[in-house]
């Protein structure tokens, strides 16, 4: 493969150099001056690049359109793009929420016919096994953005809402970028994405869905056949139907083993045998929408709170105006949330941190209730990580 331009010194780009043996020449903002790292890889400041010198350039996915890097280099890929000719049958999948846990769980049931994840779940492109017959790639709105050629033979596009706006600028440019893989799609390729979105045109064969009883009935699967519910039980469903199509196959037992990940929806029942719900990697307001909707039919004591990024938090209030729930305020927005619940007469527990929150719902949390973290916002305000947040919130539960 011709030895590219890398833009950014990530995980993307620094697998992309180790695949090619090394001696690639990278443009990184974080670089002052230019040095040599182990694999014999150049190292340059972002300023440094000349176009002219470069006849083929690949990015990191995070570089915003209007980064310098991207605006001068006239013959930009994706890392799609580049391994476009050596990508095997392929399905991506994308949305603002759900895409991982959908990644696992269609992998896991394909892992018999040997299929591969990678891409935005955490293994770049570049240390896939390209002999291997499937890979089923999560796809992040950045990548797709700088996608131009590549195409799947199947996508998969679970709800959105908008997000990373500062990176897309606008709603609307979100949403062209989530569904700009069916410009380049051909005759009898799936495309499943949620009904009421603007479609391009397209060739691909594209079916709308906007419901579980939708997916079901059009998919011919049976729902209650899986445990799992809410946002889940849609993820098991969208991945199902994937292997309905493919393999006219629909193994729910096996999916019903699929393990999720620590920290979205994890549940832990403490000494008195009370439920506490762990999702701690509901960074957004739809993750958090999607978890309140999933176990509305009990009383919730929800603690919400930290880095919003100054998002629009009302159609979340407005859904839990509905509900029979008590607010827990934390982190850098605890302020902005009361005044929320106040405008919405939502129940509201200031408690500006994690410990405060899990003792005022000690006090009154029963086996009839469910306690529930699901932030709607980044950790790094009092916290690492979500990971270390919901570390610190199993910890504290568990020591009741």
């Amino acid at each position: 493969m011709q030895k590219p331009t890398l833009f950014g010194y990530g995980l993307t780009t620094k697998a992309i150099a180790k695949k090619l043996g090394g001696g690639c020449t990278f443009f990184d903002d974080n670089a002052k001056e230019v040095y040599t790292d182990e694999d014999n890889n150049q190292i340059l400041p972002s300023n440094l690049f000349d176009p002219e010198k470069s006849i083929l350039e690949v990015t990191t996915p995070s570089l915003k359109p209007d980064h310098p890097l991207i605006q001068k280099a006239k013959n930009v890929l994706s890392e799609y793009d580049y391994f476009d000719k050596e990508m095997p049958f392929s399905i991506w999948i994308s949305g603002t929420n759900g895409k991982t846990t959908t990644t696992q769980m269609l992998t896991h049931i394909l892992e018999k016919r040997g299929a591969l994840s990678g891409g935005n779940i955490g293994t770049p492109l570049a240390e896939l096994d390209t002999h291997a017959p499937i890979w089923v790639l999560e796809s992040s709105s950045f990548t797709l953005h700088h996608t131009n050629t590549a195409s799947p033979d199947i996508y998969l596009l679970l709800p959105i809402t908008p997000d990373h706006l500062d990176w897309h600028g606008t709603p609307e440019q979100y949403e062209a970028d989530k569904l700009k893989p069916l410009l380049t799609m051909k005759e009898g390729e799936l495309a499943l994405v949620p009904k009421g979105l603007n479609l391009p045109k397209t060739d691909a064969y594209v079916v709308e869905y906007d419901s579980n009883e939708f997916i079901t009935e059009y998919f011919k699967l049976d729902a209650s056949k899986l445990n799992y519910k809410g946002a889940f039980l849609q993820d098991a469903l969208l991945a199902l139907a994937v292997t309905k199509v493919l393999f006219d196959e629909t193994d729910y037992d096996l999916l019903n083993h699929f393990k999720r990940d620590a920290h979205r929806q994890e549940e832990l029942k403490d000494s008195k045998g009370r439920l506490w719900v762990n999702d701690s990697k509901a960074t957004n307001l739809d993750a958090t929408l999607q978890a309140v909707k999933g176990y509305a039919d009990k009383h919730i004591h929800l603690i919400l709170g930290g880095d919003d990024k100054g998002v629009d938090l009302n159609p979340l209030f407005k859904v839990m105006e509905a509900l029979n729930l008590t607010l827990y305020t934390i982190g850098a927005n605890n302020s902005r949330l009361l005044e929320l619940a106040k405008r919405y007469n939502i129940d509201a527990v200031e408690s500006k941190n994690i410990e405060n929150a899990i003792d005022n719902i000690d006090k009154v949390h029963t086996d009839k209730s469910i306690a529930l973290l699901s932030p709607a916002a980044a950790s790094f305000d009092q916290f690492k990580s979500y990971k270390h947040r919901g570390d610190t919130f199993m910890k504290l539960v568990k020591n009741l």
